[in-house]
């Protein structure tokens, strides 16, 4: 039977959405897609090769738009990448696991990279600053999408009594209850923090250079 790397990341990501990550080896998935573990390895060298495929479709699927707007300021541009990450690890089970540490795999990734890092550049961040501001905010989404899914997963777990008596009791965690919890909210506070340094870091810049 033929198919086509497509096909396995395809598979993969199927089964990571059903199972898990844990779940995940290539020799489930050769029996999912029907073939033999060769076949697959035709495809695959090994897992974290998989991984590195699925993690770049995944992220793939809310790449656009690949030029800020019109108008748009390189910073608003840049929180809404991060906000389409966001959605698309949110929207695959343990995706953030399996997106973190991953390498790009193809070219077009490469060229993504080059071309996030120019438009940050033209906006008044070194190329450094630039590469070190992707990952920085690329981590900050990973953890964001890893706590969003594991405080999904833990449920309603009922809290210690005692604790919450005492909570009431110190002020500003009795204000932080009183607002309420909302994980939404929280990540876009956080990015907004970032994506704020950043900007001001960009202007420090400009005002060296024009000094």
């Amino acid at each position: 039977m033929a198919i086509s790397r497509d096909e396995v990341v395809t598979a993969a990501i199927g089964l990571l959405d059903d199972a898990g990550l844990a779940a995940l080896s290539l020799r489930r998935l050769a029996a999912t897609l029907g073939v033999s573990a060769p076949t697959l390895y035709w495809h695959v060298a090994d897992k974290r090769a998989l991984l590195d495929l699925m993690a770049e479709r995944i992220v793939g699927e809310h790449r656009t738009p690949s030029e800020p707007a019109a108008g748009q300021h390189w910073s608003d541009w840049l929180a809404g990448q991060a906000r389409r990450q966001y959605r698309a690890l949110t929207a695959h089970r343990d995706a953030a696991l399996v997106v973190a540490g991953n390498r790009p795999t193809t070219s077009t990734s490469v060229e993504h990279i080059e071309h996030t890092l120019g438009i940050l550049v033209d906006g008044g961040l070194e190329a450094a600053e630039a590469m070190d501001a992707v990952f920085g905010v690329g981590h900050y989404v990973l953890g964001a999408a890893l706590e969003a899914q594991a405080e999904a997963a833990r449920g309603d777990t009922p809290t210690d009594p005692d604790l919450v008596a005492r909570i009431t009791e110190l002020p500003h965690l009795r204000a932080v209850g009183r607002a309420g919890f909302d994980v939404e909210r929280t990540f876009e506070r956080g990015l907004a923090c970032l994506i704020d340094g950043l900007r001001a870091r960009a202007d420090r810049n400009a005002h060296h250079d024009s000094a």
